[in-house]
């Protein structure tokens, strides 16, 4: 009820989840994650989704923090190109702002802010716990390219395509169910 209520306040009452994901960045192996936009890897119309992101342990420079390129999110969804470890935008270490937080601390973002996380150079493991907000009605364009703003528009009934099961018979695994359980602990009660 929390993560909502801050998503409708930002984007209006008519939201929904979107997505959630766990993300665990393991010590002295894990690559960075690329400049990029979640909209360049799941493009939804409208294109201005929230993601919350949810520190499960203390995310530090060091153990791979996000950082963001500020005011860029106004250019819309931008070209992303495929490369061997994820999709990559625009972006600039010397000029983004790094977004350290303790345990428990979310970062709300929009999915056209191009952000990135560098290598975890640490002896543990960095968590977090990703819940996306759409609009109501917001639909995922499904593409055979890659390139943006250069889309073929082809709306999909399955966000998550046909090799999966329905979202609420989906299963997200062990990780996910600790990473839940974890973040309950943290938000407040109510």
């Amino acid at each position: 009820p929390t993560l909502v209520g801050v998503c409708a306040d930002l984007m209006g009452p008519d939201v929904r989840l979107y997505w959630e994901q766990a993300v665990n960045k393991q010590p002295d192996s894990a690559a960075p994650v690329l400049w990029h936009q979640d909209n360049g890897y799941t493009y939804v119309e409208p294109q201005d989704y929230l993601t919350c992101w949810i520190a499960l342990t203390d995310a530090t420079p060091e153990n791979g923090c996000i950082e963001v390129m500020a005011g860029a999110h106004r250019g819309g969804t931008l070209t992303h190109r495929d490369t061997p470890i994820g999709f990559e935008c625009w972006g600039d270490h010397d000029t983004a702002v790094s977004v350290p937080v303790r345990a428990g601390d979310v970062v709300v973002f929009s999915s056209l802010s191009p952000h990135a996380t560098g290598v975890n150079s640490t002896d543990s493991v960095r968590e977090a716990y990703i819940v996306q907000y759409a609009p109501d009605g917001g639909v995922p364009v499904f593409h055979r390219e890659r390139e943006f703003p250069r889309l073929r528009r082809r709306p999909h009934p399955d966000p998550f395509g046909r090799r999966h099961a329905p979202r609420e018979h989906q299963r997200l695994g062990p990780a996910a169910d600790r990473a839940k359980a974890r973040l309950h602990q943290h938000l407040p009660a109510g």
